[in-house]
């Protein structure tokens, strides 16, 4: 059979090949997946076998349980002050990442352009392409904390420009967008007609006291902005696949007639615990996030020890970019060797653009014991080079 040029064109990322090449090994240290090794929460879990023990287990709406919509249109409100109706600016989503691609579908013609900062989530940049749209990258680069210059921003912008993708906190940089830059991106988007995706899945993994700004802290980018988030990373969710949206009605009333031939609906159970989930007032995340500052803590310092490699203290995520331009090695050249000799996965930094060339990312998902055994790995390799 004649297989379509764009599944011909899309490759699987290097995040998953290093993943996968990691099973291989009985021993090994396996930094690669954003999959946290926190348990999601017994009452979340609860509430989801109470909802299969009780038959919920059909077909829902295309855009979600009511319920769930309400809930997310109420905590979105709670946190932010800006109020969206739940019947027709809410949708649910099969995690994040289908909130995403449901918004690229319902602004992307084919030759249309989207902004991407780079270093970025390499999923950003395949949707685009599987709609026949063009991704922009626009570099960030280490010593500006990896946040985009708002004039690199506007460099980009040309009449096909149909919206800019922000991630703050930021895979795989973790990398948290300033009020200054926000504001100034926000300005650009009213001047040209555009909109903001704003993904804001890690906004709960902030770290050293940082308070979260949110794009809809600014006046009027409720009309602008889309907002995605899930459950995965604040409750350790990432198997429940649970997703939502908040975004203007004229571009999400299109979405469950899209979901109609996509997914049908997010898994019942899993919606009825992700009800449970955000509107408790649960303590568990907090924990969660004070563990993951106090890995952070333990990875830099370790890193930053080992001579010709470097890292600076991620701002938020779980992730953090080493720098291993000292050792004269390419990302991918590092990775496969770090694996192949002392069996610990890391993913090379050309996966997220060429801006991330001379890094490999880390995910510290893992227990302070682990990551330190990791660490006396990489030293080893290094040092052995």
């Amino acid at each position: 059979m004649r297989i379509s040029d764009m599944a011909n064109r899309i490759q699987p990322s290097l995040t998953r090949r290093l993943f996968d090449m990691a099973q291989r090994y009985d021993n090994v240290i396996d930094f690669t997946l954003g999959d946290p090794d926190y348990e999601t929460p017994d009452y979340v879990k609860k509430a989801g076998c109470d909802a299969i023990m009780a038959g919920k287990t059909k077909y829902a709406a295309n855009a979600g349980i009511a319920e769930l919509r309400q809930v997310v249109a109420a905590r979105i409100e709670d946190e932010t002050g800006v109020r969206y109706d739940p019947a027709s600016e809410i949708q649910i989503t099969v995690g994040a990442m289908e909130g995403l691609f449901l918004t690229l579908c319902c602004l992307v013609n084919p030759g249309d352009e989207i902004i991407i900062p780079s270093p970025h989530w390499v999923n950003y940049g395949h949707m685009t392409e599987i709609l026949s749209g063009h991704p922009v990258f626009v570099e960030a680069k280490e010593c500006d904390d990896f946040v985009v210059k708002p004039e690199a921003v506007r460099a980009a912008i040309t009449d096909k420009t149909v919206a800019i993708i922000i991630n703050s906190p930021n895979n795989p940089t973790g990398a948290v967008y300033d009020a200054k830059t926000i504001e100034e991106i926000c300005k650009m988007a009213v001047e040209h007609d555009f909109a903001i995706i704003w993904d804001e899945c890690y906004k709960s993994i902030l770290y050293d006291g940082a308070k979260y700004t949110s794009i809809l802290d600014f006046p009027g980018m409720k009309d602008h902005a889309v907002v995605i988030n899930s459950c995965s990373k604040r409750y350790s969710m990432t198997g429940w696949r649970v997703g939502y949206l908040a975004g203007p009605a004229e571009l999400v009333t299109n979405m469950p007639k899209l979901q109609e031939n996509i997914a049908a609906c997010v898994t019942v159970p899993s919606q009825y615990a992700a009800i449970k989930a955000l509107s408790s007032d649960d303590t568990e995340p907090d924990r969660m996030r004070a563990g993951f500052e106090s890995r952070r803590n333990v990875l830099v310092k370790g890193i930053n020890d080992i001579d010709k490699l470097s890292v600076r203290s991620p701002k938020g995520t779980f992730y953090a970019m080493v720098n291993i331009q000292g050792t004269g090695m390419t990302s991918e050249e590092f990775a496969y060797a770090l694996l192949e000799k002392e069996q610990v996965a890391v993913v090379p930094g050309i996966t997220y653009g060429p801006a991330c060339e001379g890094y490999v990312r880390i995910a510290f998902t893992m227990n302070e014991d682990k990551i330190e055994e990791g660490v006396r790995r990489i030293r080893r390799f290094v040092e052995s080079l």
